[in-house]
């Protein structure tokens, strides 16, 4: 049996699909449609006729009214494909005695993925660390979740992160637009404006859910230490008062808000949990925080 996937929590998830289902009641199933150009019923916008159209997409009041040769253009639907981007770089199997924030990042993507499934979504699964790791490919079907489970579960933190780099080559290889649940602490040197900018420019939805640990601001350390980060090895030698650790807390709380006001900025979806909240309680609270269910 998994260790973080077991019948209760398969219960769960059915109970936040329903519950997702409620907060939504009245929409139709597989209502959440990404939307190209193309053949559909819907209209969506005008070009210029070139020879060779098909005469029967000219737009003939539009002729007429301004003796203009234009042609129609119209939606055409497809599923909505859900990318689950995973942080697995070693920063994230740090935690605390209940959980790391893999476990947590795991859970939240094995419940965020069940509802896309259950939605008549396609579900997408890409952990990444210093590159991209093997991928789950899109599934589509509530069953199908199991396959993510076993993705999920023989997974182990490691490696540093390089999310501008494998954001980088998220959008080089998936070439299909859709959402993207990008599920990270965000503790990379070289930042994360370049990834999430990268994501939108190139179409897709990015969805933001940035883990930390409480304990990691209150530590219960004091006196003249040896700092090993534990991505890179680096070793710094501190010495922990109470003054540095109240501006160590100042700046780790100045690194969230600084997240979270960029993605608002650029009207990207943002959510921060700490990993002692248990996952179907954050899922709950990323759904009265909206942009994931539409």
């Amino acid at each position: 049996m998994s260790t973080l996937f077991d019948e209760q929590f398969l219960r769960r998830l059915e109970y936040l699909h329903l519950v997702s289902r409620k907060v939504y009641a009245g929409q139709q199933r597989a209502e959440r449609r990404s939307k190209k150009v193309g053949s559909g019923l819907e209209f969506a916008d005008h070009r210029d006729y070139a020879p060779g159209d098909d005469f029967r997409y000219l737009d003939w009041k539009v002729y007429a009214r301004m003796e203009r040769m234009l042609i129609r253009l119209h939606e055409e639907e497809e599923d909505l494909i859900v990318y689950l981007l995973l942080d697995c770089s070693r920063s994230m199997g740090v935690g605390s005695s209940v959980t790391t924030k893999y476990q947590q990042a795991a859970r939240l993507a094995a419940a965020l993925g069940y509802i896309g499934l259950a939605n008549l979504d396609r579900v997408c699964l890409i952990p990444f660390g210093d590159t991209l790791l093997d991928r789950v490919p899109p599934l589509r079907g509530k069953k199908q979740i199991f396959k993510i489970f076993r993705a999920l579960d023989g997974i182990e933190p490691q490696g540093k992160t390089a999310l501008n780099d494998c954001v980088r080559l998220f959008t080089h290889q998936h070439k299909r637009r859709g959402m993207v649940v990008l599920l990270s602490d965000f503790y990379d040197p070289d930042g994360y404006e370049e990834s999430i900018n990268l994501l939108r420019y190139s179409r897709f939805e990015p969805f933001v859910v940035h883990l930390f640990d409480d304990d990691e601001l209150k530590p219960g350390i004091r006196g003249d230490l040896s700092m090993v980060d534990c991505e890179t090895g680096e070793v710094r030698e501190v010495t922990i008062t109470p003054k540095l650790l109240k501006r160590y807390q100042a700046v780790h709380e100045a690194f969230c808000t600084s997240l979270e006001t960029f993605c608002k900025s650029r009207n990207v979806s943002y959510f921060r949990t700490p990993i002692q909240v248990p996952y179907d309680e954050a899922v709950l609270r990323i759904f009265r925080a909206g942009g994931f269910l539409k």
